[in-house]
């Protein structure tokens, strides 16, 4: 087979299994939007409030995420390889295991809610946050027992089920949102706090359609019936220490972007609001290499579990063609629209100046950006999730942030700055990764 017919086996498939995972994710970010317009015209401090609360709850819910991810790749290798009772396994021990984690993390979770008030926030800010924590934290739950069942569903090569899901339980989080929040239809005028109701009331819902569905789909027809182990520590302890890195990276990564939003703070303003304007764009773009970073771990896994270990390779380098063309076009658009834009964002012509060089930047390092989120889904379908781990530190925490500080505020350079810092960081990232891959084939299998 020529390199050409290699690839392009793989592109349409991976591009297929990619889209209800992108539509999913944009269907999360609207839903976002939808929560801060909301809250926003209610008044600055449940705006504030709600940022401040989620800022802190963020890093406890990617957390549980990244380790829920754990699931796929042992449910896709067993998945390829047929074995339908080991699939049966994964998916029981997977429920256990994230049930647990849901219940360690909501503890966590709680704990800082007691520290709140110390955080160096406006009182009002901080008294109005917390009830609203508080139905936060109680979704953690349901909300992992949702992606247990999410990521067991996506190790079967099926993404579709988790797109309708999410979509259904977030257009019912903005109906209960509207409900609640400005007290309509005869309900009580809640404020930030129905905002909360409607984010554990819809993932409650989340959890529950989706448990009810594996009871009744063809899909989950070859599982139901086998294996009824009881709770494994073995299993746990497997999901634990793929899940655990990937955990970390996710907060890595979200960690090292705060601190550059709070440096962005230090400058001016202006410079934060543009800041938090080329971000949104810049999360749009990573949210598509996102589904395909997904989608390529889902095939990858399952290759493995055939054991055809080529279409390791050829899928791999498919995703990685596809996420280089998307990345190259849409850092094309960030530069010639670099002024546009952040004008449908605000009318500030200082902001828009200064976002419009952000954009610049964010223009450049697209295609790096790309890289790395998809072969970390590479790695993470050959269960290789440690060496990533280091690597985001050392690319985000040791490069990343100490280049945006010194650009910044010893080379006076400004805003720019803090986003050189992340180009910089994500480069590192994206070469380490792909170099670590490229190790990782040649010694599992023998090949070049």
């Amino acid at each position: 087979m020529n390199l050409h017919n290699r690839y392009t086996a793989h592109y349409w498939p991976n591009i297929k299994l990619a889209t209800p995972v992108v539509l999913a994710q944009a269907g999360q970010m609207l839903v976002n939007l939808a929560d801060t317009l909301m809250v926003g015209q209610v008044g600055t401090a449940p705006l504030a409030a709600a940022s401040f609360a989620n800022s802190i709850f963020i890093n406890v819910l990617y957390f549980g995420v990244g380790i829920s991810f754990a699931l796929t790749p042992l449910v896709g290798k067993a998945f390829g390889s047929g074995d339908k009772e080991k699939c049966a396994y994964w998916f029981r021990q997977g429920v256990f295991a994230n049930a647990i984690i849901g219940v360690l993390l909501t503890l966590v979770a709680g704990a800082i809610y007691f520290l709140m008030p110390y955080m160096g926030q406006e009182e009002n800010v901080a008294t109005e946050a917390q009830p609203y924590y508080i139905l936060l934290i109680l979704s953690i739950l349901p909300f992992q027992l949702f992606n247990a069942y999410k990521q067991f569903t996506e190790g079967l090569s099926n993404t579709k089920i988790a797109m309708v899901i999410t979509i259904g339980g977030n257009v019912l989080n903005v109906i209960l949102n509207y409900i609640l929040i400005y007290g309509h239809f005869g309900a009580p005028e809640l404020g930030l706090v129905g905002a909360g109701i409607g984010t554990l009331v819809s993932r409650v819902m989340m959890a529950v359609t989706f448990a009810y569905l594996t009871s009744k789909l063809s899909l989950y027809k070859t599982i139901r019936g086998l294996n009824h182990d009881a709770f494994s520590w073995v299993a746990f302890k497997k999901m634990w220490s793929l899940g655990l890195p990937i955990g970390l990276q996710f907060v890595i990564e979200v960690f090292a972007f705060s601190i550059g939003s709070i440096m962005m703070g230090w400058i001016s303003a202006v410079s934060l609001a543009a800041h938090q304007i080329v971000l949104s764009l810049a999360s749009i773009t990573y949210m598509m290499s996102s589904g395909l970073a997904s989608a390529t771990t889902i095939k990858v896994s399952i290759f493995r579990g055939k054991k055809f270990f080529a279409e390791v390779k050829n899928t791999a380098f498919a995703s990685l063609h596809i996420v280089v063309v998307f990345m190259t076009l849409t850092g094309i658009l960030f530069l010639l629209l670099r002024f546009f834009l952040p004008s449908l964002f605000i009318d500030d012509v200082e902001v828009i100046k200064v976002a419009a060089g952000l954009m610049f930047i964010a223009g450049l390092f697209q295609i790096f950006d790309g890289i790395q989120v998809v072969t970390l889904g590479i790695l993470r379908g050959m269960e290789d999730v440690v060496a990533p781990v280091i690597g985001a530190g050392i690319a985000y925490l040791l490069i990343s942030v100490p280049s945006s500080y010194v650009v910044t505020f010893l080379f006076n350079v400004g805003p720019l700055g803090i986003w050189v810092g992340y180009l910089v960081g994500l480069a590192s990232a994206g070469v380490f990764l792909l170099w670590r891959f490229r190790v990782l084939y040649r010694r599992n299998y023998n090949v070049n």
